[in-house]
This record gives structure tokens, C-alpha cells and sequence, in this order.
């Protein structure tokens, strides 16, 4: 009896992880902006609806919005730049820029949909229009590379796995770290890329993309000599970006 019930538990794991790649591989998507196939189980209009809906209670998470209406007005004229000059304009996507009052925390990121922040610490630390520019390009390309809505079917697709591993041989711990550690490189693929497309809005809208270099030294000084290690972060290494940064502009400026 024992060994007919592991047998069952196992056919049912079997059933569920294969259930899980099934979904995946009907989820399959190709982001006609970066032509990179990508697992993705929602629409755009989807995407845009989870923005408009978060982006209140992360404005309130981050100290509110700025009350500067001609900070508000210049981080607006610099992302409306980028987006109009570029392929980020085709999209169906709602660009919208915030400014966070956050004077401490050093950030920027973007919702599913087009919502886009960046703190006023982060801007209080950039040292011109090109630089703001690269923080912004590289948040859009967060937007157009579908970056949330891969992650997050993704993670849908580990919990999946993770539950057959259970049912059918007491491994989803192991199943659930291996998930994760593959998130965290596929987050810093999503890094890598978005900074790549951010050198080329840059380029398209009249903006020097060595500044993007700048940024990097920015974040790379307020991260510190204590800095999490490229391995344990979600964000790949400052110095590994320059390099990849470079390697874009070369690329781009050739166009």
C-alpha cells in the first residue's frame, strides 16, 4: 500500500511539473522590440492596469511624490524626449515619470505598463541632463523589454515546478533554490538589457550615452566598498555594466 501511494504521489508530481511546462511553452512570446522570446502569461493591457493601480501605494512607499512642480516638469520634458525619439513610442504602453521625495535612498525603477520613478535622491546626485536621461532611457527599457511581466511568469513557473516537486519526491526546497538562483540571473539579464536600450535612446534623442558611464560611477559609489556581490544581487557588478556600456555605444554609434 505504501509503495502504490508513493507511486501515486509520483505520477501526480510528474503531472504537475509537466502541467508547468505545457503553460510555458504556450505562454512563449516574442518582444517584437528587442526580438528576444520571452515567457510571458499576460497582455500589455494587463501590464498597464497592474501599473496604474501600484503606482499610488509606491509613491507612498517612497516618501510621496516630490513637491517640486518644475523638477516634476524637467523629469518629464527628458523621459517625453526619450520616448517620442525612439522605439518606446510604438508601444501601447503609458509612459509616466515620477519624482519620488525620497532624499536618501538612492533609486529608479518602472512598473509593469510605463510607470517610471526615480528619487530625488538619485536625481540630487546626477550631475546633468544626459545623465537623468540615461537613469530614465534605462527605466523604459525596463518597460519595453517586458522585464516585470517575465519575471513574474517566471515565478509562477518555479512555484509550479517547486509544488510537483514535492508532491512526488519531498524536493521542492531543492527545485524552489535552483528557481531562484536562475531569477537572479535572468534579473540581471533583464539589467544588461535594459541598459543597452538605454544607450540607444540616448543616441536617437541627442544625448551623450557616456553619460550612462557616469550613472553607473554614481550607483557605484553610493553602494560602497560593502557593496553585495554580483552573485547575491539582482543587479549585475557597476564595473561589469560600464564594460557592457561601452560595448553598446561602439554598437550604436556606428548606426
Amino acid at each position: 500500500m505504501r509503495r502504490g501511494g508513493l507511486k501515486i504521489r509520483i505520477l501526480i508530481g510528474l503531472a504537475i511539473v509537466a502541467f508547468a511546462f505545457i503553460k510555458k511553452c504556450n505562454n512563449k512570446t516574442m518582444n517584437p522590440y528587442t526580438d528576444r522570446v520571452q515567457n510571458i502569461n499576460m497582455t500589455s493591457d494587463q501590464e498597464i492596469a497592474i501599473g496604474l493601480q501600484s503606482a499610488p501605494e509606491m509613491a507612498q512607499q517612497h516618501g510621496g511624490l516630490y513637491q517640486d512642480q518644475k523638477l516634476q516638469s524637467y523629469i518629464d520634458m527628458i523621459g517625453d524626449k526619450l520616448v517620442k525619439a525612439s522605439m518606446a513610442k510604438q508601444t501601447p504602453y503609458q509612459y509616466e515619470f515620477h519624482l519620488l521625495a525620497y532624499p536618501n535612498t538612492i533609486n529608479a525603477f518602472a512598473l509593469p505598463g510605463g510607470q517610471i520613478f526615480i528619487t530625488y535622491a538619485l536625481l540630487s546626485k546626477l550631475e546633468n541632463e544626459d545623465q537623468v536621461a540615461g537613469v530614465l532611457g534605462h527605466e523604459i527599457g525596463h518597460v519595453l523589454g517586458r522585464h516585470s511581466a517575465e519575471r513574474i511568469a517566471e515565478h509562477d513557473f518555479w512555484k509550479t515546478i517547486s509544488t510537483g516537486a514535492s508532491v512526488g519526491a519531498d524536493a521542492g526546497g531543492i527545485v524552489n533554490s535552483i528557481g531562484k538562483n536562475i531569477l537572479l540571473g535572468n534579473g540581471r539579464g533583464d539589467e544588461l538589457e535594459s541598459d543597452k536600450l538605454g544607450v540607444l535612446f540616448m543616441i536617437n534623442a541627442g544625448y551623450n550615452p557616456e553619460e550612462m558611464i557616469g550613472v553607473m560611477k554614481v550607483l557605484k559609489n553610493a553602494a560602497g566598498p560593502n557593496r553585495t556581490p554580483e552573485f547575491q544581487s539582482t543587479h549585475p557588478d557597476p564595473d561589469n555594466r560600464i564594460e557592457k556600456i561601452r560595448e553598446a555605444i561602439a554598437e550604436y554609434s556606428g548606426q
